[in-house]
């Protein structure tokens, strides 16, 4: 995965293992950043490495 790399709302679902609606809460609550495209969502891979890490840090 490229940190410059844009992911879909998809791609994030299959990664984190979790549904549409939790993905789309945690760009709603600011907890993963995205960008919009015209009406598409994108997550930069970067973001989702840094949510991951965040949670870890959390977690420990």
């Amino acid at each position: 995965m490229r940190d410059d790399e844009l992911l879909t709302v998809v791609d994030v679902m299959a990664r984190l293992k979790v549904g549409r609606s939790t993905v789309y809460d945690l760009i709603h609550t600011r907890r993963l950043r995205s960008v919009a495209i015209g009406r598409c969502r994108r997550i930069p891979a970067s973001a989702l490495h840094d949510f991951i890490s965040g949670q870890s840090e959390r977690a420990a």
